[in-house]
């Protein structure tokens, strides 16, 4: 029996719909950690949360979806607002593992609002709102960067340290290399800000980046107490 072309055509269309329609809409994700005590040593300086002063140690900024070009999508639902009754489970997680640092204190529900909306909604494709925050939550018990840091030698005291050497230690502890970004202090002393390792479209695996981001460190960077 012969097949009815128009058929077949119907057919591919729906296959081709159907793919379209699980396709990830990005390449890689940014996972991105901050040194809060770099986030503090600023102009602008900071305000702990609701809960208290967050642990001396490196907090989630975000979980940020990329192109290989290294454009980003952003805002991509917004049918699809934070939810926090989503991610009720994970908040007293979220509260010491993402903290807010911005003024005025807070819950840190704006901070992940504002990173759901700008950057999950981007990944939803492939994960949905709780597994967005899971999946960041779950790459940093993967990834001790301030450990990494110290068993190198180097130590949140205010000394200054070579970007290499930074980079080497990261890359040593997790097989992959590092962007670091950098910010300045006060006095204008470069320090280290934040660490961006790269991870797939599934959101559970790092991965060497396809591209870094912009910017550069100096000479020598400070890594500030908290």
């Amino acid at each position: 029996m012969k097949s009815n072309p128009s058929t077949l055509v119907k057919l591919l269309l729906i296959g081709c719909l159907s793919v379209v329609c699980v396709a990830e809409d990005f390449d890689f994700f940014y996972f991105v950690q901050q040194w809060p005590g770099s986030y503090c040593d600023t102009k602008t300086s900071c305000c702990y949360p609701t809960t208290g002063k967050p642990a001396a140690d490196f907090g989630i900024h975000g979980l940020w979806p990329n192109y290989n070009d290294g454009s980003y999508p952003s805002n991509c639902d917004p049918s699809n607002p934070f939810d926090q009754s989503e991610i009720s489970d994970l908040r007293s997680s979220m509260q010491k593992e993402w903290p807010t640092l911005a003024c005025p204190s807070s819950s840190g529900i704006a901070f992940w609002t504002h990173e759901w909306e700008k950057h999950g909604t981007c990944s939803e494709s492939v994960i949905d709102q709780h597994g967005y925050f899971e999946a960041a939550l779950n790459l940093k018990k993967k990834i001790n960067l301030l450990q990494a840091l110290e068993s190198a030698g180097i130590q949140p005291n205010g000394d200054s340290y070579t970007l290499q050497n930074i980079t080497g230690a990261v890359k040593d502890a997790t097989g992959f290399t590092p962007f670091i970004e950098c910010n300045v202090d006060e006095s204008g002393n470069s320090q280290l800000y934040q660490v961006y390792l790269c991870v797939d479209t599934s959101g559970s695996d790092l991965i060497e980046c396809p591209v870094f981001p912009h910017g550069q460190c100096g000479a020598q960077t400070e890594f500030p107490t908290f």
